[in-house]
């Protein structure tokens, strides 16, 4: 097997899940350098992971040739400028969600990569844990019948400290808010298992967080192209935290529920009366693995070796960033949206507050920016 030079741009908090999965498969892909605006962050964090190199920046890096991914966890508004300069250069890129800040930042990114002939994936790990990997299977097979309903929320806390980093909470740096930064995880996955969604009707607020930009809480009713209909809500304003997806089908429902991460451990199956070897076929081949980065590089370097797209495609994760401009668009203008309704110049297209947030005629009153 080929071994691959990867970098790291980023040495954030999220940066070490990163460092993790490259060093278990260091037997394929060895982490060679990190960048980071701060040069004492980037040499802790090279000691630390023992990389033998620190650049001043991806541009420096990327002058020396010798990398054939760059991992990119840097601040959701940097990452379309550094995706396309480090596909240009010859670089294929991991970037952590969201992946821009817009649909049009996407696809600035989707052209680019055309153009060099080189793949981006973008960080939605939960995909290739084993229970999903599953649960996409026996749906395939036909073991679970028809999709009926489906509930996917996720209800997390974040208190005013966490907002005190400068992009965050902000339109302009992180491009939304729970909808875009932390629930895209968990609706990533049901897009993932349900397929193709065709309406999106939603709603969303600022119910605590007044001191941010962006919503706090959103909630949508989705329906898909085989007549599923879901419920999703995403939150950073729930005291006892949790992730929770549950699938109704004709034969079964499928349950899971965690906070960051997952092992078969926390999914449950309920056979529907007469059904009972559902639950067999699930059981058939148990795994400890948790969910997380460590999977998702595995396919990644799989994927590098047949010379295919890096999953997550550009075309999985464009259909989940049409889905979040989709539920702000809805939630802003109060009507449904479908699928293919946001087009290059729809207002929702250039950014996620393509209209005026509904709580925007409090920030006078509050002493709060809605820009």
């Amino acid at each position: 097997m080929t071994q691959y030079r990867a970098a790291i741009v980023g040495t954030g908090a999220i940066a070490a899940a990163h460092a993790k999965a490259l060093r278990a498969h260091s037997g394929r892909i060895a982490l060679t350098a990190v960048v980071d605006l701060d040069a004492d962050r980037a040499g802790s964090f090279a000691e630390a992971w023992d990389v033998p190199a620190v650049a001043a920046s991806l541009t420096e890096l990327l002058d020396r040739g010798d990398l054939d991914l760059v991992h990119l966890c840097t601040p959701p508004s940097t990452h379309t400028p550094l995706a396309v300069e480090a596909l240009r250069a010859g670089a294929h890129v991991l970037v952590e969600k969201p992946p821009t800040l817009s649909l049009a930042e996407f696809d600035e990114i989707a052209a680019a990569s055309k153009e060099a002939g080189r793949h981006v994936a973008t960080v939605f790990q939960h995909r290739f844990g084993t229970g999903a990997v599953r649960l996409r299977e026996l749906a395939g097979a036909g073991h679970l019948g028809r999709s009926l309903l489906a509930t996917c929320n996720t209800l997390w806390y974040r208190d005013d400290d966490y907002y005190a980093m400068p992009w965050r909470g902000k339109w302009a740096t992180e491009g939304g808010g729970p909808t875009m930064g932390h629930g895209i995880h968990q609706f990533d996955l049901l897009l993932s298992i349900l397929g193709r969604w065709e309406q999106v009707t939603a709603v969303a607020d600022r119910r605590a967080r007044h001191q941010v930009q962006t919503e706090d809480v959103s909630m949508a009713l989705v329906t898909f192209a085989d007549g599923t209909l879901a419920s999703v809500v995403n939150s950073v304003v729930s005291p006892r935290q949790v992730s929770a997806l549950r699938f109704d089908y004709e034969r079964a429902t499928v349950e899971l529920e965690h906070l960051y991460g997952y092992t078969d451990e926390d999914w449950t199956v309920t056979p529907a009366t007469g059904f009972d070897d559902v639950k067999t076929l699930w059981n058939a081949d148990p795994s400890t693995v948790e969910s997380g980065h460590t999977g998702q590089l595995a396919a990644i370097l799989d994927a590098l070796d047949a010379g295919s797209p890096l999953p997550v495609t550009i075309e999985d994760t464009r259909r989940t960033m049409e889905f979040v401009a989709a539920l702000y668009k809805s939630a802003f203008t109060g009507a449904p949206v479908r699928a293919g309704d946001i087009g290059p110049d729809d207002p929702f297209a250039l950014r996620m507050n393509g209209a005026p947030a509904p709580w925007a005629a409090l920030a006078s009153t509050e002493g709060t920016s809605t820009a």
